[in-house]
């Protein structure tokens, strides 16, 4: 283990020669100087865990000090050692980010005490946390073994999730390698799981967990009354885990009344799932209930313009009372800022759904520039990312405003993205669709073992375009690629987040409801 490197910094330094010998038995390195200058000159030219600093030293003082250090490194903790507790100094203590304080005389047991809770605190907390996984890891593998059922599958993703924000936290490559690992086999078993059942729950609604077209008259239309305005919020592409990093920022102005997960239908794109969850309907009912609306893969033109149109519809089926709502899509920040200043009409509204679109626009954006492929290199960054966006988004100002109000909110998206990392081959003719995670087409070659296909499309509530059209969807992390410019679409692709096809990350996504603290 790397030694603790402590700066100490008082001007009667000679009288605390007992607690540095202390320090010094017992593991620590402790450099001391009697003023502020010569401390804050050694801290710019070596790196140090930890600082105490006498508040009152002549010449620069401890705050002056604490100050000039934060500004080289906020990281180091600074411990401000003081003879009294004026309001005014610990205010400017505060101020300048101090992390801990001390009141003369101090006690080798308190100057301990601190160190622990500053330094080998985060030592702890690793071996702790690395500990409590490998445990958690044995009991997975076991569980990933069982015939499981979906609400146990979603136990495992939520665990899994779980442990990839734990171990985040922690410097620890081998722990991350090892949590991969189970992830990548979580969702092979998961895959096969979808293979088996999928159909099945299209057969037999009643048996099936919650799917896209009902989540609406499920989850948000109940809560519609004359009394309480519902804002239905849809962030496109929005995984469960995005989810639970942006959450605590929400929780601090609503509490949460329903936190649960749904599948969305295959493909887990957003010209079928979403229009779906608006319109109500699996896909082939609505090409043939809206037969000039709903846009194939081989057909020109946007394929989400008409949600509008399928959320009047659906309201018009599922409520047996008039509904005052409103339709947004916000593509961009402009968008979404005119959104805001609107916010009085739309509490006049009972029922308001609003798209956001920018997480779908950062996984694509992702893909195509190579400035955002590096600031999102992984799933750690791309969750910060996600982070930093609603931190400034106008959707964040929104929530903070309706906040004030008696509402009711729901928070929740259409698919997951995944990372994808492995190839797979796979021909078609000119009308195959483009993207990368499903295709359908007449005129299909591929190695059945590696793909999920669905031969007769109607069995799936999938629309035909040719008599003999058939879906194909990619598994875990792979994606399709042709073997005519395979290693251009592998240099080009490969570790970009993709969606379409089945795995836990794309499928099993969450709908949460809110109401204001």
């Amino acid at each position: 283990m790397q030694e603790t490197k402590i700066l100490w910094a008082d001007d009667e330094i000679d009288l605390l020669k007992p607690h540095i010998l202390l320090l010094n038995d017992k593991g620590y390195n402790v450099t001391t100087f009697t003023n502020g200058n010569d401390a804050l000159e050694a801290f710019g030219k070596s790196n140090y865990d930890l600082v105490f600093l006498d508040e009152n030293m002549p010449g620069m003082s401890g705050i002056e000090t604490l100050s000039a250090i934060k500004n080289l490194n906020p990281d180091v903790p600074v411990v401000l050692i003081t003879k009294s507790e004026e309001e005014n100094l610990m205010e400017d203590a505060i101020g300048s980010k101090i992390d801990d304080y001390l009141i003369k005389p101090v006690n080798p047991k308190q100057v301990l005490l601190t160190i622990k809770k500053l330094i080998d605190k985060k030592l702890l907390v690793s071996e702790k946390t690395s500990m409590a996984y490998q445990q958690d890891f044995r009991r997975l593998g076991m569980t990933l073994g069982d015939r499981l059922s979906y609400e146990e599958w979603v136990d495992v993703y939520k665990k899994i999730v779980f442990w990839e924000l734990e171990l985040e936290k922690l410097d620890d490559p081998q722990m991350h390698e090892i949590l991969t690992m189970q992830k990548q086999e979580a969702n092979t078993q998961f895959s096969k799981f979808i293979e088996e059942h999928y159909l099945d729950w299209i057969k037999d609604k009643d048996n099936a967990p919650l799917l896209s077209n009902e989540l609406l008259k499920r989850k948000a239309f109940p809560h519609i009354n004359d009394n309480t305005p519902v804002f239905f919020i849809l962030i496109d592409n929005l995984r469960y885990d995005q989810w639970k990093i942006i959450n605590p920022l929400i929780s601090e102005y609503f509490r949460i009344d329903e936190e649960d997960m749904y599948t969305s239908i295959l493909p887990t794109a957003t010209q079928y799932a979403r229009n779906a969850i608006f319109s109500g309907l699996m896909p082939l009912d609505m090409e043939k209930r809206f037969p000039g609306l709903w846009q194939n893969d081989d057909d020109e033109g946007g394929k989400n313009m008409h949600e509008e149109a399928f959320l009047a519809d659906n309201i018009k089926r599922n409520l047996r009372k008039e509904c005052k709502f409103s339709y947004n899509k916000i593509l961009t920040f402009e968008q979404g800022k005119e959104l805001v200043e609107q916010t009085n009409n739309l509490l006049k509204n009972d029922f308001n759904a609003i798209v956001f679109n920018f997480v779908d626009m950062l996984s694509h954006a992702r893909t195509d520039m190579q400035m955002i492929r590096e600031l999102a290199n992984d799933d750690a960054a791309y969750r910060s990312l996600t982070l930093s966006w609603f931190e400034h988004s106008p959707l964040w100002d929104l929530l903070k405003k309706i906040a004030q109000k008696q509402v009711k909110v729901i928070i929740t998206t259409d698919h997951g993205t995944i990372r994808v990392k492995k190839p797979v081959k796979v021909i078609g003719d000119r009308s195959t669709n483009t993207n990368l995670r499903y295709k359908q087409g007449r005129n299909l070659n591929f190695n059945a073992k590696e793909v999920f296909a669905i031969k007769n499309p109607h069995d799936a509530l999938l629309p035909k375009i040719n008599i003999s059209s058939s879906y194909i969807f990619a598994r875990e992390d792979s994606y399709f690629v042709y073997p005519n410019n395979y290693n251009q679409f592998v240099n080009y692709y490969n570790e970009t987040f993709q969606h379409g096809g089945i795995s836990l990350e794309e499928m099993i996504i969450p709908v949460v409801t809110y109401s204001p603290r």
